[in-house]
């Protein structure tokens, strides 16, 4: 029986960046917050339909779609525009959910794919964090380049990643988040953690998770859970 239980304990669910290594260091200049129970979802229009899925979405969430590389957010959920006629739909703590509840909104108007398990999503900050990304994405992330709630689609290292921007932290620190497939999470740790190794990394732990009801189009902008900062661990 005792045997029984310690399988099972090994086999518990794990988040993609779970015990992955940081270098020590006396300070953290780029922090990193995993974002594993996040709802993920695409939405691709169907032929024709662009029009009427942007009108559900004003009408059910009252949210904006972008129609170029943009993130919209209201009624706890947002839409990151990743091409002609496709988002991706993200909410706090819906794994698994978030794509079914969609379904229900959107019908026969979109094609819904559930992407909570397949995508690792990272949450970047700091003082340095633009100063480490750079090393990683051909792209220019300056805040007159690249905007609050501006997205793009790239590559980071070779691996094929989308970037959006958050608002910035109260102290000023740029927020990002980066999602590539679970698969790479592995890959895309080493290239990262080497790119910010000069700067020294800390992770963020949540406590007291938000969650957000996508069924309740008063929820409030969805921003993230409560964090609180663990150097060097």
């Amino acid at each position: 029986m005792n045997q029984m239980k310690q399988s099972h304990d090994q086999w518990r669910p794990r988040g993609p960046f779970e015990d992955m290594p940081l270098a020590p260091s006396s300070g953290a200049g780029v922090m990193v917050r995993d974002r594993d129970g996040m709802g993920i979802a695409s939405v691709l229009a169907r032929r024709g339909q662009y029009k009427e899925i942007a009108a559900r979405c004003r009408q059910r969430f009252g949210v904006e779609l972008a129609s170029r590389p943009r993130r919209s957010c209201g009624g706890g959920i947002a839409f990151i525009a990743t091409g002609p006629g496709a988002w991706w739909a993200t909410c706090e703590d819906a794994a698994n959910v978030l794509a079914d509840e969609l379904a229900q909104v959107f019908g026969e108007c979109a094609a819904i794919s559930d992407q909570s398990d397949g995508q690792a999503v990272l949450r970047l900050s700091g003082p340095k964090v633009r100063e480490a990304l750079c090393k990683l994405v051909p792209i220019d992330l300056h805040p007159r380049a690249f905007a609050v709630n501006d997205v793009a689609v790239t590559v980071a290292s070779h691996i094929g990643v989308t970037l959006w921007r958050l608002q910035d932290e109260q102290n000023g620190d740029a927020v990002f988040e980066m999602a590539v497939y679970r698969s790479l999470a592995g890959s895309f740790w080493t290239a990262l953690s080497s790119a910010a190794a000069e700067f020294g990394v800390g992770r963020v732990a949540s406590i007291g998770p938000t969650v957000l009801d996508v069924s309740n189009p008063s929820v409030p902008e969805c921003r993230g859970s409560p964090e609180r900062e663990i150097v060097g661990r």
